[in-house]
Formats: C-alpha cells, sequence, structure tokens
C-alpha cells in the first residue's frame, strides 16, 4: 500500500486491522483459500502466516503451491496445499473428498479463485469458450464446491467469504459480457442464498472490489496507468472481514457509481454506442 499514489490513496483509505482479534478469531480453524497462489490469494496466505490456522491452499500452479507451504510452514500456520483447476470435474471431486475427510471439519471459506476475460462481441465469435470458461470458474466451480461443504461449515457454525466486483452493481459495460455475466451470475446466488445460510448459522461476506493489481489484469494494457487497489490491501479487508463477520465491503465511492448508472443510464446507453462508433473509426 505504500505504493499508492495520491488518488490511490484517496480512492483506496487504509482499513484498521485488530492482529489480536484476529488470532482469537482465527486460533485452532481451518480456512480454505481458492485462488491462493498470486495475487489476493497469495497474500491472504502470507498474512495469516504468524496464526495458529490450519490454510488449505488451493491453485492450478503446483510449483507456486510448493513454494508457498515451504515458506509458511516454518511460521505459526498449518499449511496443507492441493493443486486443482476447479473446472475439472475430476479435481474438483478430489479436493471435495480432501475436505470432507478433515478431521477438524472447515471453518472458512474464501472464494477468490477467478478469470477475467475483456474482449468485444464481434471479437468473440467463435469464441463461445470464453463464456463457457468464465462461467465454469467464475460461477460453477463456487456453487459446486459450497453446495458440498456447506454441511461442513454449518456444522462449525463458519463464514463463507465471497470475492467479488464493483461491476456486478454497477451498469454493464462493452467488452466485458463473458467476465460480468459470470460474476454478476455468483454474485446473485451468493446473496440469494446468504438468508437460508444466515438462518443456519453461517456467516457471509461480500466483498465488492474494484480494479486489483493483480496478474489478471496484465493483459489489459489499458489498465497500467488506472488507479488499482494493491493485493495486500484487499487481504486486509479480508482479515477485518472475518472477525468483524460485516456482511460487505464496498469502496467509499461506489455509491456514486451506482447512482450514476441509476439517473445516467438512458444517457450512456445512448452515448457509449457512439464512443465505440468514434474508436473504431480510428482504428
Amino acid at each position: 500500500m505504500s505504493t499508492y499514489n495520491l488518488l490511490e490513496h484517496l480512492l483506496f483509505p487504509s482499513i484498521f486491522l485488530n492482529k489480536q482479534k484476529l488470532d482469537r478469531e482465527l486460533e485452532g480453524k481451518t480456512v480454505l483459500i481458492t485462488g491462493a497462489s498470486s495475487g489476493i490469494g497469495e497474500q491472504l496466505a502470507y498474512m495469516l502466516a504468524e496464526i495458529k490456522v490450519h490454510l488449505i491452499l488451493v491453485a492450478r500452479r503446483v510449483d507456486k503451491l510448493v513454494a508457498m507451504k515451504n515458506a509458511i510452514e516454518m511460521k505459526a500456520a498449518q499449511i496443507s496445499v492441493f493443486p486443482a483447476d476447479l473446472r475439472n470435474e475430476q479435481e474438483m471431486e478430489g479436493l471435495l473428498a480432501f475436505l470432507h475427510q478433515l478431521p477438524d471439519g472447515l471453518d472458512i471459506v474464501i472464494s477468490n479463485a477467478g478469470h477475467s476475460i475483456r474482449r468485444s462481441i464481434h471479437q468473440s465469435l467463435d469464441r463461445y469458450h470464453d463464456f463457457t470458461r468464465t462461467m465454469a470458474i467464475n460461477y460453477f466451480a463456487p456453487v459446486q464446491l459450497l453446495l458440498s461443504t456447506l454441511p461442513l461449515i454449518e456444522k462449525k457454525q463458519g463464514h463463507i467469504i465471497n470475492i467479488s466486483t464493483v461491476n456486478t452493481l454497477l451498469l454493464p459495460m462493452p467488452h466485458w459480457a463473458a467476465y460480468q455475466a459470470s460474476k454478476a451470475a455468483f454474485d446473485t446466488w451468493f446473496r440469494s442464498a446468504a438468508p437460508e445460510l444466515n438462518m443456519n448459522g453461517v456467516f457471509t461476506t461480500s466483498i465488492y472490489l474494484p480494479l486489483v493489481r493483480t496478474p489478471m489484469i496484465l493483459p489489459t494494457a489499458a489498465y497500467q496507468k488506472l488507479p488499482a487497489m494493491s493485493p495486500q490491501h484487499v487481504a486486509r479487508i479480508i482479515c477485518n472481514s472475518i472477525y468483524t463477520k460485516r456482511k460487505t465491503y464496498k469502496p467509499w465511492w461506489l455509491i456514486v457509481g451506482q447512482l450514476g448508472s441509476l439517473l445516467f443510464r438512458r444517457c450512456l446507453e445512448f452515448s457509449i454506442p457512439r464512443r465505440l462508433r468514434k474508436r473504431g473509426k480510428r482504428q
């Protein structure tokens, strides 16, 4: 967070983290983190490494998971790594079997794995797989994971934290159809399921993030100069949410974007196609 410029400091103010409360909340518990080998998941794992907690890290990159295990197991946390592509049915079933055999159950699930694609509709005409793969990892995988592990989480009166995006709460933008549709699908599923989960003693948290400076945004050159939150900052937000049990986290300025999406929707729907046409002519 020390690398923030002035605008980023204003957009992403620091969040207080009570380490004593976090330690008390997590001591002796089991935490599953998906998408753990880079970005937000990686920083969160390292942030929890000094706590006596059992971390289960899931990601596709075996080498990175092994390196993280070697670094973290020398600290207070117990660590298990499970290499898996959650879009692969066999690998998902292997993970679920592993989780159901845990001797101490499962207390917290942090659903962080995801995939982003920025591509126009006309560039996607022969790329139907863009939509199936984003739905597979951003929607179907977390639904399958939670449906299977919910009895374990309910038994421990646990906590589910969904790492979402501010885009799900704003007017959909062009070039992001695959990504926004898949993220909105799980956000809606999770918010719909939350009252039932809460009724049975399970805490639920939705964290709506702006642009985060992770490897996922590197393919989009336009994002390199835009304000972005650091993954370390997001990890602190998640840690704060673990002991406060907050229902949602949203950037303070999101309300402005939501009001703009509501009040100026017709204007935006008229002006955005014109901008796209002008951009197309310049190219």
